[in-house]
């Protein structure tokens, strides 16, 4: 007995309610039709929920497309597994990371042939986009497109060989041509002519635009229904609600057409929407952006011979030609009613578009399709097997440390109904000591990174929670913040420090530039700018270097921003007077004293320097950062000595060792990344792993900082012992460092620098 051909499509699947998970599902199922069975067929599905979905057994490994780690290890499955190739249904959306880039965690460390089809080719693809599409193209036997325009595309490109593109229609489903009478009764509309949309509804489909082209058509054809199909699309609903379906709703009111429109409002499976189709008398197509390159709603329709109205983007102009369709302008209402209602008084022409329609589909039909897919995927396997070198693994992350699961238990158990306490007794809140502004802006800034980077709503109660703690602390009447507050939920203090306030605006800065939640926003730039004023006559170099990287995170979101622009100027300037007024041949620093959190004074300097392009600042800003770096690293023993908090390091004396803390790490990570970006060396690279390693053990006491269990961190690292207190602080220090590694982690794998090899040699070789 022959053993059976395995493929393996990664994508995302049913239940799932998603284009492409239809699609795959479609094409898993007609593959293993095929002949007498010679293909086992397999997935690995794509969740956008921790939680997944329940699958059918034929999905046998799941990734959270949030985590890079799941992408890792579906590659080592599928190293191990029985398929012979693997396919990737590629869409930019569904994979995570920016642009989609964590599937390139997954591709890089593959050793078996890959083929991918392509669900989006754009003309103009974004640098991070055409990234991705370049690391795809080179570890891939094949690409697969599913229209002529986008195989001319991807050729006329150039960045993919032409040898390995390969043209595949979309896949229809085989269907009887019937009269649309046949279903009709079925949905109580015998005896009216039915228009049909269908989509997950959201802006940009153009629904709003059949609605009004209806209206044109009531006015000479009145015994009409039409039907919009659809639940709303689910990241449109997690973010905007209902608001879109309501304008639609509204709209359709207004319009005087509510015996004329009916909504059907839920995600509907295969079998039934193809009954929705063949009910239909006019399928429309109101898309409003041409860069749609592939539509199986519009292939179904083909394929079910439907007379069809579309707007002429991509797909539609090249699958509708020759009298298959007909083609409206974008968002021109008029001329789609006029299309749509000539259609229904000549039954002659629309059953001629019909025959037509249907005739061309039956090329599209699910059996043919498989074919030629499984032709490319024996292809792909067979030149695989001879062939003696292939693209070597290019991606940098091979070589980085692995990361640690996020865990935020210790977070959330330091965090009661007012804020995150500000310390703990081994891992248990210490209310004595109450709370303070410092802990509940870095854990509001932690539970923003965690948002950024897994789009959990669970932790948004927690961002409203912190946020409510900061804004609380304003004082309006002195227009800064307070720090400290007692248990009993009162304020020790009408004003708190320089360094307080400075870090309060960094992390204020940090969530205009990165939320998208509008109240939040809203509150946290009112904040700023209610108080920035107030913190320009700051004289800590700390303080100053906080607000400056305030001001950078809030012009990067509002670029016009001139007064904002203004202060980051003159408090640049003054950092860098604090540098050179101090500076001698043996103390490269601002000040006469090394103590906590010192990598954030050169962070500054390098962000500042980059945004108002000037080399001088960015100079120092590396020159200073390059001896603080050597002043903490232990060239023998290869690991960070800590600057201890005990006498810290004054100039002209001795660095105290103990005892050290985790608050200098996250602001190392940070400014040693910035001069990566300004520099493009390497080592920085390097130093970032030897920095993040000090937490997994790579210290003077050669013991963890963190304590895994409770994903809390120890407090400090003495002379006899590890701390065994994890106050807030110190976690939300480890969160920022891991969270940021995560993001460099991204970045580096997007970005696939040259001379990579070297990146993390130092780490590695140190924890060896």
């Amino acid at each position: 007995m022959n053993k059976k051909f395995g493929i393996n499509i990664v994508s995302s699947y049913v239940p799932r309610r998603c284009g492409i998970a239809t699609f795959s599902n479609d094409l898993a199922v007609s593959m293993k039709e095929l002949g007498s069975g010679e293909n086992h067929v397999s997935i690995t599905a794509l969740n956008d929920v921790p939680e997944g979905y329940k699958y059918a057994h034929e999905v046998n490994f799941e990734i959270y497309d949030k985590s890079f780690k799941d992408f890792k290890e579906a590659a080592n499955y599928l190293n191990l597994s029985d398929s012979n190739v693997i396919n990737i249904q590629h869409e930019y959306g569904i994979f995570g990371g920016e642009a989609g880039s964590n599937i390139l965690y997954m591709i890089d460390r593959l050793n078996k042939p890959v083929v991918t089809t392509l669900h989006t080719v754009l003309e103009k693809p974004s640098k991070e986009e055409a990234k991705i599409l370049k690391e795809i193209g080179d570890r891939s036997s094949y690409i697969v497109v599913q229209s002529q325009r986008s195989f001319d595309m991807i050729i006329n490109d150039g960045t993919i060989p032409a040898q390995k593109v390969r043209y595949i229609p979309h896949g229809a489903h085989d269907v009887p041509f019937l009269d649309p009478a046949f279903y009709k009764d079925k949905f109580k509309l015998s005896g009216k002519k039915v228009i049909l949309t269908f989509g997950l509804l959201s802006p940009g489909k153009g629904f709003e635009d059949a609605i009004k082209a209806l209206k044109f058509v009531v006015e000479k054809y009145k015994d009409v229904m039409l039907i919009i199909l659809g639940a709303t699309h689910p990241n449109v609903k997690k973010e905007f609600g209902e608001s879109y379906r309501n304008s639609l709703e509204n709209l359709v009111k207004t319009s005087g057409l509510e015996n004329n429109v009916m909504f059907i409002n839920r995600f509907v499976e295969t079998n039934e929407l193809l009954e929705y189709i063949l009910m239909s008398d006019i399928y429309v197509s109101p898309y409003k952006n041409k860069e749609q390159a592939v539509s199986g709603t519009l292939t179904y329709a083909l394929a079910c011979g439907k007379a069809i109205v579309s707007t002429p983007y991509w797909y539609a102009d090249e699958i509708l030609q020759n009298e298959k369709g007909v083609l409206v302008p974008f968002s021109n209402p008029e001329l789609m009613g006029s299309a749509v209602t000539e259609l229904l008084l000549d039954e002659n022409q629309r059953n001629r578009y019909r025959k037509k329609a249907y005739d061309a589909g039956r090329e599209l039909i699910w059996s043919n399709v498989a074919k030629l897919y499984t032709e490319v995927f024996h292809k792909a396997a067979e030149e695989f097997k001879t062939t003696k070198s292939f693209p070597a693994i290019s991606s940098l992350n091979n070589i980085l440390p692995s990361l640690p699961d996020v865990n935020l238990t210790h977070l959330k158990n330091m965090t009661d109904s007012t804020g995150i306490f500000q310390h703990a007794t081994y891992s248990i809140p210490n209310p004595r000591h109450g709370y303070c502004t410092d802990d509940n802006a870095r854990a509001l800034l932690v539970s923003v990174m965690h948002k950024s980077h897994f789009a959990d709503s669970s932790i948004d109660k927690y961002i409203n929670g912190y946020l409510q703690f900061v804004y609380y602390s304003f004082n309006e009447e002195k227009r800064l913040f307070r720090n400290f507050m007692s248990y009993e939920r009162k304020w020790l203090e009408d004003v708190g420090s320089e360094d307080c306030n400075g870090r309060v605006l960094f992390v204020l800065g940090y969530i205009i530039n990165n939320i998208k939640s509008h109240s939040v926003l809203g509150l946290s730039k009112n904040l700023f700018d209610n108080s920035i004023k107030n913190m320009t006559r700051f004289n800590s170099p700390r303080a100053v270097a906080y607000t400056i990287l305030g001001c950078i995170s809030y012009i990067d979101k509002f670029s016009g921003a001139i007064e904002i622009k203004k202060i980051l100027s003159e408090l640049t300037k003054r950092l860098y007077e604090f540098y050179v007024n101090t500076k001698s041949e043996d103390w490269l620093w601002f000040e006469e004293s090394l103590t906590y959190a010192n990598a954030r004074l050169p962070q500054a300097l390098i962000m500042s320097g980059k945004s108002l392009n000037n080399q001088e600042y960015v100079s120092a800003g590396v020159e200073s950062l390059e001896w603080l770096y050597n002043v903490l690293h232990d060239k023998d023993k290869k690991y960070l000595s800590l600057i201890g908090n005990k006498d810290w390091f004054v100039k002209g004396g001795t660095k105290s060792k103990y005892d050290q803390q985790p608050v200098e790490i996250p602001g190392l990570i940070d400014a040693c990344y910035e001069a990566f970006l300004v520099t493009n060396d390497d080592k920085w690279i390097s130093r970032i792993g030897t920095a993040f390693s000090w937490f997994l053990g790579n210290n003077d006491r050669q013991e963890p900082m963190i304590d895994f269990s409770s994903g809390g961190c120890y407090d400090g690292l003495t002379s006899t012992k590890v701390n065994d207190n994890q106050g807030a602080e110190s976690a939300l220090s480890w969160l920022m460092s891991l969270y940021k590694m995560i993001e460099i982690d991204q970045k580096l794998q997007l970005n696939n620098n040259a001379g990579t090899e070297k990146i993390f040699k130092e780490y590695l070789s140190s924890v060896a």
